[in-house]
């Protein structure tokens, strides 16, 4: 069973129907008690970093998410779940995130150097190119998906970057580090590609459990 993190601020509704055509088990809590029955889980996110790490915090499920990765259970986190991920977020000033992968959060810049200029949020589809193999890729070899995101993640540390897409810079679209992934994009909004990529999280997620 995969654990949907409910916060306030995910798209409770299109996660959990993707997991439903897959015929798996999926359970939508707020509850650290709940979720800590699930093999695996799944933080989504739509809205502002600030304000997602902020809930988290209050609510305990900061530490839950934390505590639950260090025991071994796969995490995978969406759009802003993914950002959720990192160090800090300059969106709304400096927060601090999850500190589970490397990097920064920062605004795609709308203009490049040669003045040509690029509409903020990056919205719509757009092309993956793989960068690192996983697991998570497993069956997947380019292609597109749908992403909704003004904010992207930068890291140092490029052996977490599994594969990108170009919006004006280099944006890591799926991003992972032993048993955390995250994608930039929506799987569940991103056709038979996105539900592949959901697939390999639940094989994942079912291997540590065999």
């Amino acid at each position: 069973m995969i654990g949907i993190i409910d916060y306030g601020m995910g798209n409770l509704y299109s996660v959990s129907k993707a997991l439903e055509r897959m015929n798996y088990n999926y359970v939508i809590s707020s509850s650290p008690e709940e979720l800590s029955k699930a093999k695996g889980l799944i933080l989504p996110g739509v809205g502002s970093f600030k304000d997602a790490i902020e809930i988290l915090n209050e609510t305990g499920l900061a530490y839950f998410i934390k505590e639950t990765v260090a025991a071994g259970t796969p995490l995978l986190g969406i759009c802003l779940g993914m950002q959720l991920l990192f160090e800090e977020s300059e969106e709304n000033g400096i927060s601090e995130g999850l500190g589970l992968l490397q990097g920064k959060i920062v605004k795609i810049p709308g203009v490049t150097s040669s003045g040509e200029t690029y509409k903020v949020p990056h919205m719509g589809w757009n092309e993956l190119e793989n960068r690192n193999p996983s697991p998570l890729l497993e069956d997947v070899d380019g292609g597109h998906v749908y992403f909704v995101h003004s904010y992207y993640a930068t890291t140092t540390d490029q052996d977490i970057v599994l594969a990108s897409s170009i919006y004006n810079v280099e944006v890591p679209a799926v991003v992972g580090k032993g048993n955390v992934f995250g994608t930039q994009f929506h799987p569940e909004k991103s056709s038979e590609l996105g539900l592949t990529i959901l697939r390999n999280y639940a094989a994942i997620v079912e291997e540590r459990v065999s």
